[in-house]
Formats: structure tokens, C-alpha cells, sequence
């Protein structure tokens, strides 16, 4: 197949299609129907189980493993990014990474507390394919998107995401309330799991099935199919150190990605806890109702989130970038700070769609914005690497302040607020720009 030219129709389109394939995770697993599932699976029990030698609250032990299985993918990126610029198989890593995610979505589907380090391995190795795969996607963003095209697309991307996965999590939301009428037997709290577990595996397949379409199309990366060697292997650290020397001569693209490391383990963390929050902490008059309503409540977060990804773009059009995120942390400030009084069902939906409306907006405007700053290079691999790992780090400290205030607490309605002065320490950070960079 010729090779698509650098900024085409088609080939933006392919890339912002991966966004589509593989948003079903972060939606149905990371954020709606895993957390759901596993809140189920304690609801005639205590919310502390053993484990590694420990009693644990649940939704601790999920922070713990899912900051370690970050912690993981902060390590492996560098080295596996290196070696795929180096080898020139951009595209190879990506689908590895993206079938891993996919297959140990499936395997959630024997998820039980029974064999809970069986379930644990699987939603370990779901999200180190999901991020994996990130690292080389972002990394296509300035290769086949010229400056002036990157902020659209990448908001378009995002948005083809919540499409996708909307579209996705509606259908599993009607084999969860309405098992019947997909031939899916058992009482009603049995049927409802085992739909439950059926949506594992149908993120899977559908991970797998509409990622063909960006593969079809993205360039394989470089050109130097050099063989891997022993010093090749530690080439991405390599690459990291040269891009931190870089970064000593770029002020700007310096400054950015210390607020972004701040700011983003507080947006990630929220995304990745705010489901187990709702289950615990809102007063909703049944299981039923609680299981309806936090669904209910990601679509929704997910549907504004569309058009908050179009007005930040807008935003950043006018005002540029990096106004843009300022404003944008100082909302989600107040929405840390509200989320300490919420308790009926009716504030956890406003809390939702005003979550949705920053959410998505500065996900796309921070990748943006980085990919601006970026200077000439071909090797965008390793710049994308080094965001990759920033982002992940400061997750893993996030998920473990997290993890640690629920321990002790008991209650998340404390980390929740704790994770407002991330927002203002990135708001302090981002003033620190030179002003020159509003970047349009």
C-alpha cells in the first residue's frame, strides 16, 4: 500500500480512529462497569479483604495495584520506545501492547474473590496494554499531523473515544438491566454479573477488531530496521537523558511538563477512582438504583466530555493553550473541593456532567499543547516517551496518596480534596510559562 503523505485526510482520520478502538477500556473497564462489578462482589461482605498479607480495603487495593502496574509502564515505555524508533517497528510495539490489553480484558471475565490474584493479574496486565499502546500512539501525533492540524485532531480523536465507547457501554448497560432480553439467565443479581463479565470480553473483541483500521494505515515509523543489541536495549534511557538535557535549553517545553506532571496525576486519579466514590460514599436507595445511576453517570460524564473536548479547542483557538488549561484547572479545584459535601444521587450527576466538561477538554489540549512545544525532531518516540513518563509517575503518586488516605480513613471524601492543591500547585506551574507561549 503507498504510503499516506504527512498531514492527509486519511491518515489523520486512521490515527484518531485507534481513539475509538481502544476507549472502551478506560470507560467500561477503568471507570463504569469493572468498578461496579467488583463493588459487587463485596456486598455481603466487609469492604477489607486479605491479601499479600494485608487487610485491605477494596478500593485501596485496586489504587495499590493499579499505581504499581503504572509504575511498571513508567519503566518498560523508555526502553520499549526506544527500541522501536531504533528499529523502526512503531506500529509492532503498539499492537502488542494493544492485544495484551485486549486478551486480559477477557480474562476479567473469571474475575472472582476467590482467586482474587488470578483477577488481580489480569486487571494488572489490562492497563500496562492499554498505556503501552498509548506511548506509541501519541508518539504518531506529530508525524502524521503538521502544528496547525495537531490541536483539532487530537480533540477529535477523543471525541471519536467517547463516541465509541458510549456507544459500547449503552449496550452493556442493557444486557446489566435488561439480562433477559439477551438470553442471559439467573437471578436477577446473577444475571446482572455475568452480563457484567460478558462486557470484558466484548471490550476485547472490540479492541481488537476496529484497531485494524489504524494499523491499516499509520506508517510503520522509521526506516532503519537496525537489529536489537545489548545497547540498543537501554537505548530509550538514553534517549530520556538526552531529552532531559533538551529540555534545559527549552524553558517552555520545561516549565509545561512539570505543571503537567502535577496537574495530570490529580485529572488521572480522579478519572480512575471516581466510580468507587460513587458506590461508597452516595446515599442511593438501592443496589439497583446504585448500579443504574453510576452507569448513568459515566455516560453522562462521557457525553458532555464531547463537548468539552470542542470548547476547549475553541478556547485554545482564541485565548490559546496554556490560558486555557490555567482556566481549566481552576475549575477542577472546585469541583475536588465540592466532592467533599456531595451525598444524594442528584449532586453525584452534576458532579458528573461538570466533570465531563473539563475532562475531556484538557486530556486533548494537554497532548496538544506538548506536541507544539515539541522542537524539530524526528525522533518523537523518545520526546513522547519522556510525557509518557511523567504522566505515569505522577499517577502512581497519585493513586497511592489516594490509596493510603482511604486506607486510614476509611472514607475517599478526603483524598478526593487533597487532590485540589495538585490543581492549584498546576495552576501555579503553568503561570510560570513564558507568556510569549499562548500558543494558537
Amino acid at each position: 500500500m503507498k504510503t499516506l503523505e504527512k498531514g492527509s485526510k486519511k491518515l489523520l482520520n486512521a490515527w484518531a480512529f485507534y481513539d475509538w478502538a481502544n476507549s472502551v477500556y478506560p470507560l467500561v473497564i477503568s471507570s463504569a462497569v469493572f468498578p461496579i462489578f467488583f463493588e459487587a462482589l463485596f456486598t455481603d461482605r466487609s469492604h477489607y479483604i486479605d491479601v499479600f498479607g494485608f487487610s485491605l480495603k477494596n478500593s485501596a487495593l485496586i489504587s495499590f495495584v493499579t499505581a504499581f502496574a503504572f509504575l511498571i509502564v513508567a519503566f518498560i515505555s523508555p526502553l520499549l520506545s526506544g527500541i522501536a524508533d531504533y528499529v523502526g517497528n512503531k506500529k509492532s510495539f503498539m499492537k502488542f501492547f494493544c492485544y495484551l490489553g485486549a486478551l486480559s480484558c477477557m480474562g476479567l471475565y473469571f474475575f472472582n474473590l476467590e482467586n482474587i490474584y488470578f483477577g488481580l493479574f489480569f486487571y494488572f496486565f489490562g492497563l500496562i496494554g492499554f498505556w503501552g499502546s498509548l506511548v506509541f500512539y501519541n508518539s504518531y501525533l506529530p508525524d502524521i499531523a503538521f502544528p496547525e492540524q495537531q490541536d483539532k485532531i487530537s480533540a477529535k480523536g477523543y471525541s471519536l473515544g467517547y463516541f465509541g465507547s458510549v456507544l459500547l457501554l449503552i449496550i452493556n448497560l442493557a444486557m446489566i438491566m435488561k439480562p433477559e432480553l439477551f438470553g442471559i439467565t439467573g437471578t436477577p443479581g446473577e444475571a446482572a454479573m455475568k452480563a457484567m463479565r460478558y462486557s470484558f470480553v466484548m471490550v476485547g473483541v472490540w479492541w481488537i477488531l476496529f484497531s485494524q483500521y489504524s494499523y491499516y494505515y499509520l506508517p510503520k515509523g522509521n526506516t532503519n530496521n537496525q537489529k536489537v543489541s545489548k545497547e540498543v536495549l537501554f537505548n530509550g534511557f538514553k534517549e530520556l537523558k538526552k531529552v532531559w538535557m533538551l529540555l534545559g535549553e527549552n524553558i517552555s517545553l520545561k516549565r509545561y511538563l512539570g505543571s503537567f506532571f502535577v496537574y495530570s496525576m490529580a485529572v488521572q486519579t480522579v478519572m480512575l477512582v471516581a466510580t468507587y466514590f460513587g458506590s461508597q460514599e452516595i446515599a442511593w436507595s438501592s443496589k439497583e438504583e446504585s448500579t443504574t445511576g453510576l452507569i448513568i453517570c459515566i455516560l453522562l460524564i462521557q457525553l458532555v466530555a464531547i463537548l468539552g473536548a470542542f470548547l476547549t479547542s475553541r478556547a485554545s483557538a482564541k485565548y490559546g493553550n496554556i490560558p486555557t488549561l490555567m482556566v481549566i484547572n481552576c475549575f477542577w479545584v472546585l469541583l475536588c473541593t465540592a466532592a467533599y459535601f456531595i451525598e444524594l444521587p442528584l449532586h453525584f450527576y452534576i458532579m458528573a456532567a461538570l466533570v465531563g466538561l473539563v475532562m475531556g477538554g484538557i486530556q486533548a489540549l494537554s497532548r496538544s499543547t506538548y506536541s507544539k512545544l515539541l522542537p524539530e525532531t524526528d525522533d518523537t518516540a523518545s520526546f513522547f516517551s519522556f510525557y509518557d513518563v511523567a504522566e505515569k509517575i505522577g499517577i502512581v503518586i497519585g493513586m497511592c496518596v489516594y490509596g493510603i488516605i482511604d486506607q486510614i480513613t476509611g472514607s475517599p471524601r478526603f483524598a478526593i480534596v487533597f487532590l485540589a492543591i495538585f490543581f492549584v500547585v498546576g495552576v501555579l506551574l503553568l503561570r510560570r510559562i513564558p507568556k510569549k507561549e499562548v500558543l494558537k
